[in-house]
């Protein structure tokens, strides 16, 4: 198994801190949450301060849902801000390591592989952890949390689930750990990479602890869910091969990109009926052109007064099937979405091989494929005859839907 000193580090309730540096407040004893005050009592916040949740504010709520006895301040988010004090802290976090051990995850957490320093700096990772996040402090007046690891998966549910639990914020596991630390962990969407979706999909098999899905049958798990539950299955014995640099290498092979601006915000719940829309018209290019993708990307961009997003993939066997495709894709949704509204959607298909050189998952049902591919083909078929709108779900016509109105154009937008 690898062995390294990782380190991850989260900034706390950072846009609710940021504003509080900016205004010399401090956020471990005044009641601020970042919300947008244009959209009344019922604007979600973006953050609260400690000091708030302290108080059991969660993080993302409703302004209307905060007890009318705690007396708090309003402030609409400032982006531009938030991506300074984020450059500020990955400027630190470069001056202790090369940007080729730094995995900048999100706005706010980044992995730090330290493997390679420690004889320099002549000290443990735990001592490295703490010189960082001192220096983060004393340079931006942030404070932060950290968990360490011999891999990344371990240091990221280290800070997840027991950090917060120390004065200093940092909590470190070895491979030791994982039968006591990890495999207690319940519900399983507590733990990195499992969302409410996969969650209810692992408890219809009787799996409602990591202890469950670490002891069940691996190749049962592959069968169901492909690449993403041989990976489950490894995550849940503590087992993560991924690396820093993996996250540095673009794909070098050529790729298909649909992306698409919305008309108004949408969230978790209607935003994935635009993401299977979407879908449908990348398929149906890669049928076309009788190619099949192993990468399946899913970008997501927030709205302007927000800013930001994220993009990211995940490796699979090669295919050109829309329920693969939506599968992967809602399984990045849930891993990466922060809820804020969304005004933007990307899907890419990467790494693509020719149809006829596809690998066989041995372990998929070979005819169910084989139906499933001719209907897509008969349907790409009908389109390109009678046009694009002379077949679609019924879901089209529902208001959240933008396929029908997209086909009117020239088929959307294409990258």
């Amino acid at each position: 198994m690898i062995k390294r000193n990782i380190i991850v580090i989260d900034l706390k309730s950072f846009f609710a801190s940021c504003e509080c540096v900016e205004r010399g407040l401090d956020p471990y004893k005044v009641d601020l949450v970042v919300a947008n005050p244009n959209q009344g009592n019922g604007a979600i916040t973006l953050a609260v301060t400690p000091h708030l949740k302290a108080q059991g504010i969660n993080g993302r709520t409703r302004l209307y849902e905060i007890p009318k006895n705690i007396k708090y301040e309003i402030v609409p988010p400032r982006m531009k801000l938030y991506q300074e004090k984020a450059k500020e802290v990955v400027n630190i976090f470069l001056d202790y390591v090369n940007k080729d051990d730094l995995h900048v995850y999100s706005i706010d957490e980044s992995f730090l592989d330290l493997t390679n320093y420690l004889k320099m700096y002549k000290k443990s990772d735990y001592e490295m952890a703490e010189i960082i996040m001192e220096d983060i402090y004393k340079k931006t007046g942030l404070t932060s949390t950290c968990g360490i690891g011999p891999n990344m998966l371990l240091a990221k549910v280290a800070m997840d689930t027991e950090a917060k639990k120390y004065k200093n914020g940092i909590a470190k596991w070895t491979y030791e750990d994982v039968e006591k630390k990890l495999w207690p962990i319940t519900p399983l969407s507590k733990m990195w990479g499992i969302g409410p979706r996969m969650e209810k999909k692992l408890n219809k098999l009787n799996i409602f602890s990591i202890k469950d899905l670490a002891n069940y049958d691996k190749d049962k798990l592959k069968k169901l869910f492909g690449i993403i539950g041989e990976e489950l299955y490894y995550h849940a014995n503590g087992i993560d091969e991924s690396i820093i640099s993996d996250y540095k290498v673009a794909p070098k092979s050529t790729s298909y990109s649909h992306s698409q601006v919305l008309f108004k915000d949408y969230n978790q719940e209607n935003i994935k009926l635009i993401i299977q829309e979407m879908i449908e018209v990348i398929c149906q290019r890669l049928r076309t052109n009788h190619k099949k993708s192993k990468i399946i990307g899913l970008g997501i961009g927030y709205s302007k007064n927000i800013g930001g997003g994220f993009y990211h993939n995940i490796k699979v066997i090669p295919t050109d099937l829309e329920s693969d495709f939506y599968f992967y894709s809602l399984n990045i949704f849930d891993k990466y979405y922060e809820g804020f509204p969304i005004r933007k959607v990307t899907i890419t298909a990467g790494n693509l091989t020719d149809n006829k050189s596809t690998q066989l998952n041995l372990f998929e049902d070979i005819i169910e494929i084989e139906k499933k591919e001719k209907l897509g083909s008969t349907i790409d078929e009908i389109k390109e005859k009678f046009g694009k709108n002379s077949l679609v779900k019924a879901s089209a016509l529902l208001e959240d839907s933008t396929i029908i109105e997209r086909n009117k154009k020239i088929g959307g937008h294409h990258e």
